[in-house]
């Protein structure tokens, strides 16, 4: 008597259940990963690339555990150790290593680190434009001199662009940066300091209204009582107190530093003794805001 042959389908339901316990028991790793791996099997995995780079350079994972014992005794902590079986779950599992490990993986591979967590999925690049499109109700400093990489800028203008007139920039300019004071080429933005004004902050309001991204001149301290014809041209300071930060114009008599907001602002000036309790930071050198009088006026009430 002839067998009728298995459907395809209930056969492939008996390799499962067939194999499901040895495959769960023996390689969970791997079977969490597969949807994954084959989505993204066009690109090389970072465990992938560590590891090609390690036999490249023709060390074992012996060889990386012990340059690691000795980064580890160098900075004095256990967390730059790599153990061979963490690496071999790096290299081979996917397991993203700490912040330590990848150190002294690039320590040991002469690798750049900021290269290396672009590999992850990080990219330091970004940090700018994500810090400045979270709001906070205080002023502060923006320290992003640390933070370097290409800035996205306007590469091109219409030659037709009388840059004397106003103009409408964005059929002059095929894109953007993230960064609003990347359109200010004439700043040397290696060496100026940057600071938010604080979502709640009126003080210098309409000059410089909340949220407003601002350059900062750490070489121009010295407050100055005259010299300007109008309020365009009086200098306005960044300045350190122990609540926080201000942004304000300023008048020193003696050893009293009076913090003065715009006239239109409604805020009230502020009396501090200097340099005791406060600390000018510098002098206002450029402003990047967005001019939205509606959402200026929902924010003020």
């Amino acid at each position: 008597m002839s067998k009728k042959p298995l459907p395809a389908e209930t056969l492939d339901v008996i390799l499962r259940r067939a194999t499901r316990g040895f495959c769960s028991k023996a390689f969970p790793a791997t079977l969490d990963r597969l949807p994954g791996l084959k989505q993204d099997h066009i690109m090389e995995d970072p465990g992938q690339k560590l590891r090609r780079i390690r036999e490249k350079l023709n060390l074992t994972m012996r060889d990386v555990q012990e340059a690691a014992e000795v980064i580890a005794e160098r900075r004095r902590s256990p967390e730059y150790k790599l153990f061979i079986g963490r690496l071999n779950d790096i290299e081979t599992h996917s397991v993203v290593p700490s912040i330590y490990r990848l150190y002294s993986l690039c320590a040991i591979y002469r690798l750049d680190y900021r290269e290396a967590l672009k590999w992850y999925a990080v990219s330091l690049e970004d940090l700018i434009g994500d810090a400045v499109s979270l709001a906070h109700e205080s002023t502060h400093l923006l320290d992003v001199t640390q933070i370097e990489g290409d800035l996205a800028a306007p590469l091109s203008l219409d030659p037709g662009i009388d840059l004397k007139k106003t103009v409408f920039l964005t059929r002059a300019i095929a894109k953007w940066g993230i960064v609003p004071l990347a359109i200010l080429t004439t700043l040397d933005l290696k060496t100026l300091r940057y600071g938010l004004i604080g979502s709640d902050d009126w003080n210098m309001y309409p000059l410089i209204q909340p949220g407003a991204l601002v350059t900062i001149d750490d070489s121009r301290k010295k407050i100055v009582n005259s010299g300007w014809t109008n309020e365009f041209e009086r200098p306005i300071y960044f300045l350190e107190h122990r609540n926080g930060y201000a942004c304000c114009w300023c008048t020193l008599n003696e050893n009293t530093l009076v913090l003065q907001p715009h006239p239109a602002s409604l805020c009230l000036p502020q009396v501090f003794r200097f340099p005791q309790d406060i600390d000018v930071i510098g002098q206002v050198s450029g402003v990047a805001m967005l001019l939205d009088p509606e959402l200026r006026r929902n924010t003020r009430s």
